[in-house]
């Protein structure tokens, strides 16, 4: 049940957050984002996934979904939610030695540091087996050599590090297996260049190049034969988060349309009370709901320790959610009609922002392909 029906805390949660978005304006430049990323952490949101231990609110994925759904729905999302705290977060406080929680995680939870996430490349998009980015050992020093490329990696330039998804040889097998590694803004070697976006969002999206970027031997996150594992834990969190992201757009779309639809008169009559307007506004909240329904299943499973459940449950929270926003939206678009398109009602520029819940982290097409053989049976088509 506790998927179902969210505890007296949660809602007290959903409630609070909810109220501390509402007093704040939307962020629509870089200074804004960050004066409310900086008061969100301060009340205790952005970290509330990471341990107590290190001063986050020791709750977990379900709780940071929730907070991000609330800012997405006041119409102040915080993207970089979805990769500081979910992922990076994640994978140190899982994986990380001791030395790396002590110095990553108190400034991710309280807002003073910032990680991204690199792991998408040129031709590597949804095959992540194809990644070319190499890390070789120095013999001498035991120090890693980075090299490679990656594309639309989120916030890079607001970021203090980057969390690298590269590949290390297998002294048994010759093969190349994922590992992961911190790098820091400031390392040598390692260049940053915005790609140009037709996407109206705060957090710009970067190419990144890392020519020989050489790092200390504890650079490496965690096992360097539990690549995949590891992975896995920081991709399930940011499918679960961006199905929250998507939630929260999808409602705060929807809350302008239902608002103008009770208002607007034509021929005396408000334009919410026709079946044409009114029915498909009720469909997109009914399948905004069974989006969180699912993502919030998908969190369950996540905090409870079941990797597998959960990446089942956050792909399908990932693709449902993705689909129910860009309906969302389109839907209060078109109940405005021309004011859907205005800066003022600031509805058209979520018609883009919409796509990307869609389009990443992983595409729907690779969503219904992994159903297909992981939950279905199916044979692979690749």
């Amino acid at each position: 049940m506790t998927t179902l029906i969210e505890s007296e805390e949660h809602k007290s949660l959903r409630e609070a957050v909810a109220a501390f978005a509402q007093t704040h304006p939307h962020t629509l430049n870089a200074e804004d984002n960050t004066r409310l990323w900086q008061a969100a952490a301060k009340l205790g949101y952005i970290g509330v996934n990471l341990p107590e231990a290190y001063g986050g609110g020791g709750a977990g994925i379900t709780e940071l979904s929730l907070v991000l759904e609330e800012l997405g729905a006041a119409g102040n999302p915080l993207l970089m939610m979805i990769v500081s705290p979910a992922i990076c977060g994640t994978v140190i406080a899982r994986f990380g030695t001791d030395e790396q929680k002590r110095e990553w995680l108190p400034p991710l939870a309280d807002g003073t540091r910032l990680m991204a996430f690199g792991i998408t490349e040129p031709d590597a998009g949804s095959n992540s087996h194809r990644i070319t980015t190499t890390a070789r050992r120095d013999a001498a020093t035991g120090d890693w050599i980075l090299t490679g490329r990656k594309v639309f990696v989120s916030g890079v330039d607001l970021a203090d590090a980057t969390l690298i998804v590269g590949r290390t040889e297998d002294a048994r097998t010759g093969k190349l297996k994922p590992c992961l590694f911190i790098v820091p803004r400031d390392a040598p070697g390692f260049e940053r260049r915005p790609i140009d976006m037709e996407l109206n969002a705060v957090e710009r999206q970067f190419e990144l190049t890392l020519d020989d970027v050489r790092l200390p031997a504890d650079a490496l996150v965690g096992d360097e034969d539990a690549g995949l594992l590891q992975l896995f834990a920081g991709l399930n969190p940011e499918r679960v988060m961006t199905a929250a992201f998507a939630i929260g757009m999808g409602r705060h779309a929807l809350a302008k349309a239902v608002e103008y639809a009770r208002e607007r008169t034509v021929w005396k009559t408000p334009i919410g009370a026709h079946q044409a307007i009114a029915h498909p506004l009720a469909q997109a909240h009914i399948d905004l709901e069974l989006a969180r329904l699912m993502m919030q299943k998908a969190a369950h499973l996540y905090d409870a320790g079941d990797d597998v459940g959960a990446g089942e449950a956050a792909n399908m929270a990932k693709y449902a959610a993705g689909e129910a926003c860009v309906k969302a939206v389109d839907q209060a678009v078109h109940t405005l009609g021309g004011n859907g398109l205005t800066r003022e009602f600031g509805l058209a520029r979520l018609i883009t922002a919409s796509r990307v819940a869609r389009i990443a982290p992983v595409s729907r097409e690779m969503i219904l392909n992994y159903v297909s053989h992981q939950t279905l049976g199916l044979p692979k088509s690749y």
